[in-house]
């Protein structure tokens, strides 16, 4: 029986998948199309720093090096990190760079056989089906199209790269009319430090949007061009940042690491009483959220600037819309180099842009637009069956229902790592890659389609239910340790992962608490 299995993706995800698919003995080929690993991380500014203190983005069997200081390691520091972890386990030799999978198809099996399965792929197995997918990937350098064969596809592509989301504008109103240049931050992050230096010097320089993308742009331009020519920040929803220091790490560790954390917070399918203890600690949840915001709005100009949100924080944080501001941010707002302006919608014209509410429009050179990506759409479109597209992504009310967040129940032979959204990604997309790892090697049994539709669709309602109009990001930051236990009870480990009641209550969990979780 061949066992081809191809990964699509060479980001933390799917360093992660070929690593533990190797570790069982497998050889899996990895796609890639850019020229390099790191997925985001090789479409960020340099300048960016980790969100995550370095001992909650660390993989659990190889750790930073002791020449890394700083508790937010630089871009240089994570791409060098996320590279030498490939070295050490040899995933570079598995890797086609330069190998965009343009499309996806199963052949081997009809539809009507496929929907007469009580089990994922007919058997509840990874392998042994007569169905395989033919995997169609284009070289980027000279355009050419080959087929590849497999009878397992791990995709590891994200939501956060490759699908630029450019909000929509009325005829004659959007940047065909713009004599300056527009682009996505995805592009602008792309360049390197030299080209984007010159592009951005002595510009007039207008960012849309207000997460973690705009708000380092800005300071990037600040930083370059000062008060002679300020870059403006346009943003329709203010969401809550934390500054970049010790007692931010400390403040998430303990709202989002440990499982005491958990307690304040309805769950997927707990017991009852898990449910009555989080409706019991309600108050407690409410009051830690006020006091934070409280903090921040004492510790910065929220007010004064436009940047006071209108959600709470508890909010924003359950729906993974917290982020790390730049270091000296708001200097550059008092200073006058960053400009702050609040919009509902905005419209061009030849010189510049006409914000909603202003009475004068402003001109400007260049536009970022700062505004996120069609995620979701991605992972559709990667699939050749509109069956296979119809199963992702049903309606514009639905989000990606999945079982353990991993396996599609009616997708056979295909896994999915690190789709969902956390504060704590690599160590997420690590267990589920060991998760997978198990079920590949014939260690794990999957439920069957209904009973895993039935979980899959009850976890994917609680995450629309509490992540509101951003449920297609996925978020589990609220129960991310709750997730973990499923996949170890899954896998036969004990879930407590740390030695006594107190300790496993109250110490933020890291990567390194699930190591030694090998398939047996």
């Amino acid at each position: 029986m061949e066992k081809r299995v191809v990964i699509i993706g060479s980001g933390v995800s799917g360093l992660l998948a070929c690593k533990n698919t190797l570790k069982i003995g497998l050889n899996p080929i990895v796609f890639e199309a850019e020229e390099r690993i790191g997925g985001v991380w090789s479409h960020t500014l340099e300048s960016t720093r980790l969100q995550n203190s370095k001992e909650i983005y660390q993989f659990s069997d190889f750790p930073w090096p002791s020449s890394i200081k700083n508790t937010y390691p630089t871009h240089n520091q994570v791409m060098e990190y996320l590279e030498s972890y490939a070295q050490h386990f040899n995933i570079f030799a598995c890797i086609k760079f330069n190998s965009k999978v343009i499309g996806i198809e199963y052949f081997g099996e009809s539809n009507e056989e496929m929907d007469s399965w009580a089990l994922w792929s007919g058997t509840g197995k990874p392998f042994g089906s007569k169905g395989k997918w033919h995997v169609k990937v284009q070289d980027t350098k000279n355009c050419s199209i080959q087929v590849y064969h497999a009878e397992f596809v791990v995709l590891c592509i994200g939501q956060f790269s490759g699908l630029p989301n450019i909000p929509e504008f009325l005829p004659n109103q959007g940047p065909e009319v713009f004599k300056g240049k527009v682009m996505h931050s995805e592009d602008f992050s792309a360049l390197d430090n030299s080209t984007a230096s010159e592009l951005i010097k002595t510009k007039r320089i207008t960012v849309v949007g207000s997460h973690k993308s705009a708000v380092d742009i800005a300071a990037e331009c600040a930083n370059a061009n000062g008060v002679m020519y300020p870059c403006t920040m346009i943003q329709r929803n203010a969401h809550w940042f934390l500054p970049c220091d010790n007692l931010s790490g400390l403040l998430l560790a303990f709202l989002c690491y440990n499982r005491f954390s958990e307690l304040l917070v309805y769950k997927p399918g707990e017991t009852f009483l898990l449910s009555f203890l989080a409706t019991l600690l309600a108050p407690l949840r409410w009051g830690i959220s006020k006091f934070i915001e409280i903090y921040l709005r004492w510790n910065i100009p929220l007010k004064k600037y436009g940047m006071l949100p209108k959600s709470s924080f508890l909010e924003d944080i359950s729906s993974c819309q917290i982020a790390m501001l730049p270091d000296k941010f708001y200097d550059r707002v008092e200073e006058g180099s960053i400009i702050i302006k609040n919009s509902q919608s905005l419209s061009f014209f030849p010189e510049g842009l006409i914000i909603n509410g202003e009475n004068r429009p402003f001109e400007t050179d260049l536009v970022i637009f700062a505004t996120g990506f069609k995620g979701d759409e991605k992972l559709k479109n990667i699939f050749e069956s509109p069956v296979f597209q119809n199963y992702i992504i049903g309606s514009p009310t639905t989000t990606v229902s999945l079982y353990r967040q991993i396996i599609h129940p009616r997708i056979p032979q295909l896994a999915i790592i690190g789709y969902s959204e956390n504060f704590s990604s690599l160590g997420y997309s690590e267990i589920e890659s060991v998760w997978l790892s198990h079920f590949l090697d014939g260690n794990l049994e999957l439920p069957s389609i209904r009973d895993m539709e039935e979980e899959a669709n009850m976890w994917a309602d609680h995450i629309k239910q509490v992540t509101g109009r951003y449920f297609r990001r996925a978020c589990i930051s609220n129960f991310n340790i709750y997730y973990n236990d499923q996949l170890c009870k899954d896998m036969g480990y004990n879930p407590r992962r740390k030695k006594g009641l107190l300790a496993d209550l109250f110490i933020p969990y890291t990567p390194t608490d699930y190591s030694g979780l090998t398939s047996k």
